[in-house]
């Protein structure tokens, strides 16, 4: 129970701080938020050596529990990927300010000025898993965003993540801007997760979950205080009768095989029937040529034998693997309700050089990111060039699609008089 209540304690002296430097964050100029994070770019890099070792701690570790390959990919570090965090943190030093931007403005009759003005959020709880990265890109755009992050990472992480925080707050201590608008959870226990949930008396205003479907699913079931969720990335890549051939084995074997392991990766290929017994299998070759496993129905085990027989269950599984689950669809209509039927609502992308298809695919598909004769891999706000994201909401209310800092804002009026009363 002592140990219980230690931990309480230590949470809720997290939440107090973090409301305190709430205001600080609130009232902080672009020109410091823009410094904080050049400061902290060049942290990362000048600190390299201490994050690759500390991940090294993590690896070992990961493997020693048997974690599987993809997700000892998505922990390590490596000078690219360190690199990589670095520049996309001026990325987001070097973006408009999100906060005070004036949305709309209008008066009123009785001559009230109103105006509508970005603000930030405010505390935003972040919880992820196994990326390291996450650190750096959640505590960029929060802090961008003059918001206060409380990070909890997974345990895998927690060495790397805690380099690359102490990294983040030299840029928060070279502006002027308080340590406490970045701080990271240090307990491992689950309960930690619990006490963010519960929204640390009053003091978180946001909880934003990046990783699989167990921390999302439990993330909505008990948060007491709002969330920005994604679900699961059941990607899907059509290959449209009209497609270009080149380009669609560029684009499916990109969407799969550039890096399995990420909520972008292709999980099911749609073929077109009519191309399915040329185009499509090479497209099947191409696949098993770089080493992923094909669950097909009949008819593609029926061009391509060494495909196993997909189950129900490959059409809505999330592989994050060098596996993909392949149906032949007899027109563009057909490939909107299977994915319709059996996707997340995260990223979809159909090949074709019909410009008819691709309007009605992109237009009728309810997923947050659509895309046309390119690759499901560009789901990253990075590559949208926001420098990084938090995630990729697939929900309907506030954020979709890459989730930057000026989607971690609010808003609120601001209404100017000249001594009006209402009658």
């Amino acid at each position: 129970m002592n140990v219980q209540n230690n931990l309480s304690a230590e949470m809720q002296a997290i939440g107090i701080v973090a409301r305190q430097a709430a205001r600080a964050m609130r009232e902080a100029s672009g020109d410091a938020k823009t410094k904080a994070l050049r400061v902290a770019a060049n942290a990362i890099r000048s600190n390299a050596a201490a994050i690759l070792d500390a991940n090294k701690g993590d690896i070992e570790a990961a493997k020693s529990n048997a974690m599987a390959a993809p997700m000892v990919d998505r922990l390590m570090l490596n000078d690219a990927r360190i690199e990589a965090m670095a520049k996309g943190i001026e990325v987001v030093a070097d973006l408009p300010d999100p906060v005070g931007r004036e949305l709309a403005r209008w008066s009123r009759p009785n001559g009230l000025d109103i105006a509508r003005v970005a603000t930030p959020i405010g505390v935003i709880g972040i919880i992820y898993e196994s990326r390291p990265n996450v650190t750096a890109d959640a505590g960029a755009l929060a802090l961008k965003a003059g918001n206060v992050a409380i990070l909890r990472g997974g345990s895998d992480s927690i060495r790397s993540a805690t380099a690359i925080l102490a990294a983040m707050r030299e840029g928060l201590r070279a502006a002027g801007l308080p340590d406490a608008a970045l701080q990271m959870v240090q307990s491992t226990d689950r309960a930690a997760v619990g006490l963010m949930l519960e929204g640390l008396n009053g003091n978180v205003d946001l909880i934003i979950p990046r990783g699989g479907k167990g921390l999302t699913g439990r993330v909505m079931a008990e948060a007491r205080v709002p969330i920005l969720a994604h679900l699961e990335g059941i990607v899907h890549v059509y290959v449209h009768a009209a497609a270009d051939a080149e380009k669609a084995r560029k684009v499916v074997l990109n969407a799969k095989m550039r890096r399995t392991s990420i909520c972008g990766a292709a999980e099911t290929l749609l073929l077109d029937r009519v191309i399915v017994n040329g185009l499509g299998a090479t497209i099947l070759k191409d696949l098993a040529d770089a080493g992923c496993e094909i669950r097909g129905d009949d008819a593609v085990r029926a061009v391509f034998p060494a495909a196993k027989s997909a189950t129900e269950d490959d059409w809505k599984t999330e592989y994050l693997d060098s596996i993909i689950a392949v149906r032949v669809v007899d027109n563009v209509e057909e490939a909107i309700q299977h994915i319709e039927t059996h996707g997340s609502h995260h990223t979809d992308s159909i090949v074709t050089e019909d410009t008819a298809a691709a309007e009605a695919f992109l237009n009728s598909l309810d997923s947050a990111i659509v895309l046309w004769n390119a690759s499901t891999q560009f789901a990253d706000g990075g590559e949208f060039g926001m420098g990084a994201e938090i995630g990729i909401g697939t929900g309907k209310m506030h954020a979709r699609g890459p989730v930057g800092a000026e989607q971690l804002t609010t808003f609120k009026y601001v209404v100017r008089g000249n001594g009006q009363t209402r009658p």
